[in-house]
């Protein structure tokens, strides 16, 4: 039986195979109580959907009936005054590195965010068992028993009804995933703002099950930046090119320039075939199709898109291709080239032909295909991002190599190679006619230049 991770965003497609579920029953007689904390690799990316928000850790929670409205009204201002990605805790983060990997030692860490509309109305136990299907009940129950889930830092019943304005929270032992060792770059730093050669595999920001192992977290703890604000945001595979302000007002700046498509953009990748030459425009609209794996695709009732395309060379198997995208729609150069029949090579989201086909996903879809599309990902992913496609005669290779946490059992993946820790997609070129900054070609691109 498949168990299916559920999160409001994901990014990519196929990994391993999901651990079944046991039965209560089974796991206490076999194992006891202990077993239940190895099932918490758990991450809540649907609460995180809302993680932007403040929250006061403190607030004892009461219902709304018995709420005055000047009581409610100070409660609503408290909840704004503490930011969820407080960095309070980078002090205490350790990086440590091994094979070519950058990791965090785990640590504890507890999940907070607002209840979601649809959660209004019903017991805690129902919504965790429901919602975030990675567990078992037994586990749920077990976690609100001991005050691991709780409701405005408060711990409750598993029948306690859910309102208006709750915090709810879980609190786990957080694993990390590893990422590149590779430096983060800064090409530039001038007043107000950095320039940076962002490699792949780190995300921008705190999101999902990475906190510390991010662009921002890295950037703040080596270089002792106290704010940042990304001005573009780039895949967490995708490599190259980032502006980073240092301020709130040149972070409004730069988003007055990316707004009015003052700042010019290039990107170079690494395509399956032969690129036709020649200047290729693709005008073709884009729509999200799945939130929950990140999956766009072509759509007749998707967003404006356009993008351009020149091919630089064919090496018999795959072209580099320079990209240069005149609006900014997620996956934008990735969907608008599997459309085209050349998706990114090593794409893990666009270019499976387990998935897409044999045209990997070339052309438009109807309704239909691309339902069958999202269950086949979404069946295939243990991840909550469904990040990594796993060929199937390497899962059960893969899973023997997992090792268990000392200290609360959870099994941690085989690491990642360097191949799999990004796309052959890169940021090389961002300009006006004021600036210009611009990055060396990538390792996998050099070659065939």
């Amino acid at each position: 039986m498949r168990r299916r991770r559920c999160s409001d965003k994901s990014e990519y497609g196929l990994v391993r195979e999901n651990r079944h579920r046991l039965e209560p029953q089974d796991v206490i007689a076999d194992f006891g109580i202990p077993a239940f904390l190895a099932f918490v690799n758990f991450s809540l990316l649907q609460m995180e959907a809302n993680a932007d928000q403040n929250i006061h850790l403190q607030t004892k929670r009461k219902s709304e009936q018995e709420m005055e409205p000047r009581i409610k009204k100070q409660y609503k201002k408290q909840i704004k005054t503490i930011d969820i990605h407080s960095t309070d805790d980078l002090n205490d983060v350790e990086f440590y590195f091994e094979k070519g990997l950058r990791k965090v030692r785990p640590y504890y860490y507890k999940y907070q965010a607002f209840a979601k509309g649809r959660w209004m109305g019903r017991s805690l136990l129902e919504v965790f068992s429901t919602e975030f299907r990675d567990q078992t009940q037994v586990y749920y129950e077990y976690a609100i028993s001991k005050g691991l889930i709780t409701i405005n830092g408060e711990k409750c019943s598993p029948d306690t009804i859910i309102k208006s304005q709750d915090v709810i929270g879980h609190q786990i032992h957080r694993h990390e995933p590893p990422v590149t060792d590779q430096n983060i770059k800064i090409i530039a730093r001038t007043d107000g703002y950095i320039v940076i050669d962002k490699p792949g595999s780190i995300p921008v920001h705190p999101s999902g099950r990475y906190r510390h192992n991010t662009v921002i977290h890295i950037l703040q703890k080596e270089h002792q930046i106290p704010k940042l604000y990304p001005i573009n945001r780039l895949d967490r595979l995708t490599s190259g090119l980032m502006l980073i302000a240092t301020s709130p007002q040149k972070a409004q700046e730069f988003e007055r320039q990316m707004s009015t498509r003052t700042i010019r953009k290039e990107y170079v990748c690494k395509v399956i075939g032969e690129f036709p030459e020649g200047r290729i425009e693709c005008n073709e609209p884009i729509k999200t199709v799945s939130f929950k794996l990140g999956l766009n695709c072509v759509h007749e009732d998707g967003k404006e898109s356009r993008t351009v395309f020149e091919r630089q060379s064919y090496n018999g198997k795959t072209s580099i291709v320079r990209c240069y995208p005149f609006t900014g729609r997620t996956h934008q150069i990735r969907v608008h080239l599997q459309y085209l029949g050349y998706p990114i090579a090593n794409d893990p989201l666009y270019s499976s032909p387990l998935v897409w086909g044999d045209l990997l996903g070339k052309g438009k879809h109807n309704p239909d295909d691309i339902n069958d599309v999202v269950d086949k990902m979404t069946k295939a992913s243990s991840y909550d991002d469904g990040e990594w496609n796993y060929p199937e005669t390497k899962k059960d290779e893969k899973s023997k190599d997992m090792i268990a946490c000392p200290v609360c059992s959870i099994l941690s993946p085989p690491d990642f190679t360097q191949d799999e820790l990004c796309i052959w997609l890169h940021a090389i070129k961002y300009s006006t006619d004021d600036w210009s900054y611009e990055t060396d070609y990538p390792s996998w691109a050099k070659d065939d230049i």
